[in-house]
This record gives C-alpha cells, sequence and structure tokens, in this order.
C-alpha cells in the first residue's frame, strides 16, 4: 500500500544519524516544503514510493494536459505553462514514471504551445495575468527558448518516449545549441540537458566538448569557489548568482562533466556540501522577488543538492 501522510516520512530503522545532512534536511522539508516535496524527500532519500508523489502532483495539473498553480515556484497563477509542465516531467523522471497517458497527455499540450518552428517559448503569454518574477519576460509574441525547450526532450528522449512533437523539437534544440556563441549558465545548463540524451552520441559528444570550451573561455563556472570574484556574475542575474561545476554536471555520467579536472569538480562539491544552512536547507542563489516563491523553492534546491552530492558518492547520510 503506498504511504501517504506522515508515514512517507517516518524514520525507517535505517534512520540516518541525527545529525546528517539528509537528517537535517527532513526537518527543513518538514517546516517549510509543500506536501510534493515531502513526498518526494520520502521518495528519495527514505523509501518512500512512488504513489503519493504522483497523487500530489495531481494536484498541478490542467485539463489541457499541461501543469501550472505555481508549481515552478516563480510562476503564480493557475494557468498552464511550459516551466511548469518540464517541472512535472522531472518529477515523473525521479520516481520513474515518466511514461503512458499523463505523459501523452502532457505532450499534446505542448504542441498546443508550440512555436512556429515547432518548440516552446519560455513562458507563454497567458502568464500576463498573473504574478510572475520579474526577470521572467512575458510578451505577447515570445520566441522558442532552448531554456524551456531542451530539458523538456532531454527526458522525454531518456524515457523513451515518443510522440510527434519531438521530431521538431529535436531539430530546434540541435540548432540551438550548435549556434551558441554567447550564452548564459541556465541556458547551458538546458543544452545540457538535451544533449545528456539525445540518440545521436557522437554529435552530442562533439556539442557538449565546444559548450565545455564555452563555459571555460565565458567563465560561466566558478571554478575556485574561494575566489569568487574573479568570476563575474552574468548581466541580470542576482548578486551572487554564480554557477559551479555540479550546477552543469548533476552526475558523474553527464557530458559536462568532463569540462572539468577532478580537483575542480571536487572543489565545486566540497562547495556545494557546505552550503547548508543551519536551518538544514539549501540557499538559493537567484533574487528573492516575493516571500512564497523563496519558501516553496528552497525544499527544490534542498533536495536537487542531496542527489548531487549523492550522485557523486558524497556522504549524506
Amino acid at each position: 500500500m503506498a504511504q501517504t501522510g506522515a508515514s512517507a516520512l517516518t524514520p525507517t530503522p535505517q534512520t540516518p544519524p541525527p545529525h546528517s545532512p539528509v537528517m537535517r534536511a527532513e526537518r527543513f522539508v518538514w517546516l517549510t516544503a509543500r506536501v510534493l516535496e515531502q513526498h518526494l524527500f520520502a521518495h528519495q532519500f527514505r523509501g518512500g514510493t512512488a504513489d503519493p508523489v504522483e497523487t500530489a502532483l495531481d494536484a498541478y495539473r490542467n485539463p489541457d494536459g499541461g501543469y501550472g498553480h505555481a508549481l515552478e515556484p516563480d510562476l503564480r497563477g493557475p494557468v498552464s505553462q511550459p516551466l511548469h509542465t518540464a517541472h512535472a516531467l522531472g518529477v515523473l523522471d525521479a520516481v520513474g514514471r515518466c511514461a503512458g497517458q499523463r505523459v501523452e497527455r502532457m505532450c499534446r499540450y505542448l504542441t498546443s504551445v508550440s512555436t512556429a518552428d515547432g518548440a516552446l517559448p519560455a513562458i507563454h503569454p497567458s502568464q500576463r495575468d498573473f504574478p510572475t518574477a520579474p526577470f521572467l519576460n512575458v510578451v505577447d509574441d515570445p520566441p522558442s527558448a532552448l531554456l524551456a525547450t531542451g530539458p523538456v526532450v532531454g527526458l522525454l528522449n531518456r524515457n523513451e518516449v515518443w510522440h510527434a512533437w519531438l521530431f521538431r523539437a529535436t531539430d530546434f534544440c540541435w540548432q540551438a545549441v550548435e549556434s551558441l556563441e554567447e550564452s548564459h549558465p541556465y541556458e547551458i545548463e538546458s543544452a545540457v540537458a538535451f544533449l545528456d540524451s539525445a540518440p545521436d552520441r557522437p554529435r552530442a559528444q562533439a556539442a557538449a566538448d565546444r559548450l565545455g570550451r564555452l563555459v571555460r573561455a565565458r567563465r560561466l563556472a566558478v571554478l575556485d569557489p574561494g575566489d569568487l570574484d574573479a568570476y563575474p556574475v552574468p548581466p541580470g542575474y542576482a548578486p551572487g548568482e554564480h554557477h559551479f561545476p555540479y550546477d552543469y554536471a548533476r552526475t558523474p555520467r553527464s557530458l559536462a562533466r568532463a569540462w572539468f579536472t577532478d580537483d575542480e569538480m571536487a572543489r565545486s562539491l566540497d562547495h556545494l556540501a557546505a552550503q547548508q544552512q543551519e536551518d538544514g536547507g539549501w540557499p538559493l542563489r537567484r533574487r528573492h522577488w516575493a516571500p512564497a516563491p523563496t519558501v516553496e523553492a528552497r525544499p527544490l534546491t534542498t533536495i536537487e543538492a542531496l542527489r548531487t552530492l549523492r550522485s557523486y558518492g558524497r556522504a549524506v547520510s
């Protein structure tokens, strides 16, 4: 039977030490997280089942097959958005449920909001009537965005989902990735998300190698956390919104892992581990623009930090 309520986070006989990163983070999750992240934390770190995660995710689903209701905390309001839907796909991927009719409906929604070249806008104009983070622009005729399209195509490919939408969206991603000359960290992250699961592995490897050279040449990754001033924050980013090797290479299997030496990666992971705060959570590096988005986003950041550390063999429990 699926775990529900408090049982989803009840310590198991293999309860970690009381001051381990996971136990400290669990208390933070109890204090601050939405129900979805509570169940996701339980699934990822405490042996919880996937069913409660799916049930909680359903609260954000709309009749059009997309997701809204501030699933991505920086976009408030009920309307479906590509970034919300990408977030939902990421949750399903994390619990091994990225398949079936639910994903088919999501692909139909993605088709309905695609631009003329078959890709996704970062933000659909329907967001205009609802509060939005000031660093996210809502326009009437938004262009295609690798930021939105790359992670979605990557997730669908990783889970071997077939849908007609993927053909043109994949073509867009290849063109966008291979033509990047100037970029910013979040766009590079989206490119990596696409390349890590692209079926054409030699092409993906070549594209990743070129992006790695760009990242290093433009100093888009902090290679020495002890000297942050040597790595300027990109224009439009919040003060201190630096990116580190682990932001690009979330796991050792990522193509982006080859961009960094073993010492550079180790220093970045040491820095990530040290960022756990007194309350057990990890901080947000992006701009804080309203109380609720900040509170809702920190548990997401915390879960991602623990997953990254664990994927590199760092002790978290």
